[in-house]
């Protein structure tokens, strides 16, 4: 009974500090401006299924992919077995999932080959991350100190559970023979290790219980860590893709003032819709573009906290290939930092993801744009869309560098210069180019002048 009373204790406090720690994490979110969402439920359920629970494009790269569906699926049926221990401890029954007869064999022996499979994975992901060094994706100003760190904490807990796991098992499966007593289920792996546990009894007992300790108090503490690090992403990715963007890559959005504007130019009887108000019913003065986060629609935010800090968005821009500032994957990074700096939302473990001599330093300007992102790198961007179709959890990092830049072009007037000639082509000409209208078709006056006289 008193295990029951401290398990209950340990779980609540665990369940309870993520929960506070999510709603934090969604009023963040909420603060970034409302977007209308177009497509039906279907498409997002079908686009959801292909991409966040099928892996679609993570498939692009076999290797890691293959790997990666090994942890994934690994995961997902693991914690079958966690809500057998979860049952267990409040209840204070022992293998409870017992009761499904032939199935429960198949879900243990199914759940040691996955774990076992899991450590040869997470070993792969050590040796690429540390040794191997895969080209741009791992590198970068973004991914120095605390991601870096981050990325290998995560693979030494998975290592951690899992050998908790079959220390938990094997000490119960030696056990169960002592006694002369047939344990219910089926343990490939953990009967290879049986020859290395005590023949006492007592601790037997002991190393079960610790092994059953360990792996849910570290699954607990785990959960209360994700939020902290980049693998809130395997919670994250799934609204993240259900919200993505259905309309087609390139097609831009308009900001509603300037549209009403032109329309009633173009039209004098169009009836300009009244401004918004706030509470105390004076005009919201909006602000064209995005200077800081709140400025971001609320789908920009989401992206931040879905982040997998892969660097597949990074290793196509060609921007970055070619040496320029731009990191599509440090404006996202930079986002949520900004998000955790603006509203003083620190989680439990609050690491500020790469400050100090390790962050590039931009400007004393506390906002998105100059404190944490340059123009320089805005204006890198070709507006091609690699990011987007490489990202595995459909983050749309162009969607925010474009309301940066619409900041920086609208409410500053800072834009490049070449931009600019283009700008008063357009007010004087009508295009892009320095010709008159009048003068636009010479070129066919030119051509039959040429052919003509030839």
């Amino acid at each position: 009974m008193l295990q029951q009373i401290l398990f209950l204790l340990v779980a609540a406090l665990g369940i309870g500090l993520f929960v506070w720690q999510v709603r934090k994490i969604r009023a963040n979110i909420m603060q970034g401006k409302d977007r209308r969402m177009g497509g039906s439920v279907s498409e997002r359920i079908n686009k959801t299924l292909l991409v966040a629970f099928g892996q679609q494009k993570m498939f692009k790269r076999i290797t890691p992919a293959l790997l990666h569906m090994v942890v994934y699926v690994g995961f997902l049926v693991i914690n079958i077995e966690v809500i057998e221990i979860m049952i267990d401890g409040l209840a204070g029954s022992h293998r409870i999932l017992q009761v499904l007869g032939p199935g429960y064999d198949v879900l243990m022996a199914t759940n040691e080959v996955l774990g076992a499979l899991v450590i040869v994975a997470v070993a792969a992901f050590w040796w690429r991350r540390n040794r191997q060094q895969p080209v741009r994706r791992l590198t970068g100003v973004e991914l120095r100190a605390w991601p870096k760190l981050d990325a290998n904490i995560i693979l030494y807990i998975e290592v951690a559970l899992m050998l908790a796991l079959f220390t938990m098992n094997a000490a119960d499966l030696k056990l169960h023979q002592l006694e002369g007593r047939e344990m219910p289920g089926t343990f490939p792996v953990s009967a290879l290790l049986v020859g290395l546990m005590s023949d006492n009894v007592t601790a037997l007992h002991v190393l079960e219980r610790v092994g059953w300790w360990i792996h849910i108090v570290g699954i607990l503490a785990f959960l209360n860590y994700l939020p902290s690090s980049k693998h809130f992403h395997i919670i994250m990715a799934f609204p993240n893709v259900y919200y993505s963007r259905l309309v087609p890559q390139g097609q831009f959005s308009n900001v509603d003032s300037i549209t009403h504007e032109v329309k009633s130019m173009m039209d004098p009887s169009y009836q300009v819709p009244a401004p918004p108000v706030d509470a105390e019913g004076n005009p919201v003065i909006e602000r064209f573009g995005a200077k800081d986060v709140e400025d971001l629609a609320w789908t920009n935010l989401l992206n931040a906290y879905s982040c997998t800090e892969c660097g597949r968005c990074t290793s196509v821009c060609p921007a970055n290939i070619t040496g320029k500032l731009l990191s599509p994957r440090k404006i996202i990074m930079d986002t949520r930092d900004r998000m955790e700096e603006k509203f003083n939302s620190p989680l439990i473990f609050a690491p500020n993801n790469y400050q100090g001599e390790e962050r590039m330093q931009v400007s004393e300007e506390g906002t998105l744009v100059h404190g944490r992102v340059t123009p320089e790198e805005l204006w890198a961007c070709t507006t091609c869309n690699a990011c987007v179709e490489a990202c595995p959890v459909n983050i749309n990092p162009l969607d925010s560098i474009i309301e940066m830049r619409r900041y920086l072009v609208l409410e500053e007037t800072a834009a490049p210069q070449s931009l600019n000639v283009m700008f008063s082509n357009i007010e004087n000409n009508g295009a892009p180019w320095a010709f008159s209208p009048s003068d636009r078709f010479n070129w066919a006056d030119d051509l039959y002048v040429a052919e003509k006289g030839s």
